[in-house]
């Protein structure tokens, strides 16, 4: 596959974990940020290459093989980026697009032996699960800060909002993964959060608290 159509499979893999059913070629369009008829011709040639089902006027889904292949790209991508920030001792908001270069890298042996070498991470840097090898993955029991209700805790497990802008404003903030986060009280004019980061104390906004995970504390 080319670089391309290798971009393609990943979008179409994420758009389907936010929604069920077929996808649609404008938020195909949207996501890659092309124009709708750049879309469909790549359809149709990863259609012909048994990676997707597409019908026009009725949007696209991945096959099993498409599926597959866009598992197998996510993971050398999420594999990459622990190997920077781990070996290479890079911060969590420069990883990205680092990784999206080196993911097109196609040598099997060479991501195995990342993996290996990396200690077979269940996550990213960024709290994101890494399929393994066969495409298998388990998603973190998680929930979105913004949704907790007063009096709630638990730990930051990831991020909704991957940008570097986002993450330089966690850095900035100290909110980082595997923190404790307790929250202390919710403004009712703006849902803005009171919350608990160790000994510290942060007003966030119902942006902020929207993009954090958090795996709730079962004495919550």
């Amino acid at each position: 596959m080319t670089h391309s159509e290798e971009n393609y499979l990943k979008a179409i893999f994420h758009l389907s974990r936010q929604g069920t059913g077929t996808i649609s070629t404008n938020a195909i369009a949207e996501q890659m940020d092309t124009k709708p008829s750049s879309v469909t011709d790549m359809l149709k040639r990863l259609a012909d290459k048994g990676l997707v089902n597409y019908k026009k006027y009725q949007g696209v889904s991945l096959t099993e093989s498409g599926r597959y292949s866009a598992l197998a790209i996510i993971r050398k991508h999420r594999l990459w980026e622990v190997f920077l920030v781990e070996k290479l001792d890079f911060t969590w908001d420069e990883v990205h697009e680092i990784a999206e270069q080196l993911e097109h890298i196609n040598s099997e042996k060479l991501i195995d032996r990342l993996d290996a070498l990396l200690g077979h991470p269940k996550f990213d840097p960024h709290g994101d699960p890494i399929p393994g090898k066969n495409g298998e993955f388990k998603e973190r029991d998680k929930e979105l800060l913004s949704k907790l209700p007063v009096g709630s805790k638990g730990v930051c497990v990831g991020v909704k909002d991957s940008s570097a802008t986002f993450l330089k404003f966690l850095d900035k903030n100290s909110i980082a993964l595997g923190q404790q986060i307790e929250v202390l009280d919710k403004e009712e004019f703006d849902n803005s959060m009171h919350i608990r980061i160790g000994e510290e104390q942060l007003l966030v906004s119902h942006q902020i608290a929207s993009n954090l995970y958090l795996k709730p504390s079962e004495d919550s």
